[in-house]
């Protein structure tokens, strides 16, 4: 971590810190996800976003430009508040706004939702962890 600067990480939209997996989490019963049922929800959503931005000359929601940015990753009032929460207790950088919108969006698809819930946003916010654990302001 010592090699990387914050403001190339501020640029890497998503930043998870793996730790290692306890002994019961691998002896449990729990159901999970398999590789086919992940990349055919993967695959459905890259179809989703094909679809949507036919008409913008773009593939992917990690292409949107701010403009359309605005256009395709609109929030509701709880949705805003949960981003503008993250910002003032984490500390994010400019840049990390539209980096957070593109991977809510992106997890909406995966979540076959038309618009961008606020668990979404959650969810988003968490992947940027890294870069305020590592290099506060």
């Amino acid at each position: 971590m010592g090699r990387i600067s914050g403001p190339l990480l501020d640029r890497i939209d998503i930043q998870v810190e793996v730790t290692p997996v306890k002994y019961q989490k691998l002896n449990s019963n729990t159901t999970i996800e398999t590789s086919q049922e992940i990349r055919k929800r993967v695959n459905t959503a890259r179809k989703i976003q094909v679809q949507r931005y036919r008409n913008h000359n773009i593939y992917s929601n990690s292409e949107l430009t701010p403009k359309l940015i605005e256009e395709y990753c609109k929030l509701d009032d709880k949705g805003r508040k949960i981003l503008q929460d993250g910002f003032q207790k984490l500390g994010l950088s400019a840049r990390a706004y539209g980096r957070i919108l593109k991977v809510a969006r992106t997890i909406a698809d995966l979540d076959f939702k038309e618009n961008i819930q606020p668990y979404h946003i959650a969810e988003a916010i968490q992947y940027r962890s890294l870069d305020r654990k590592y290099w506060k302001n």
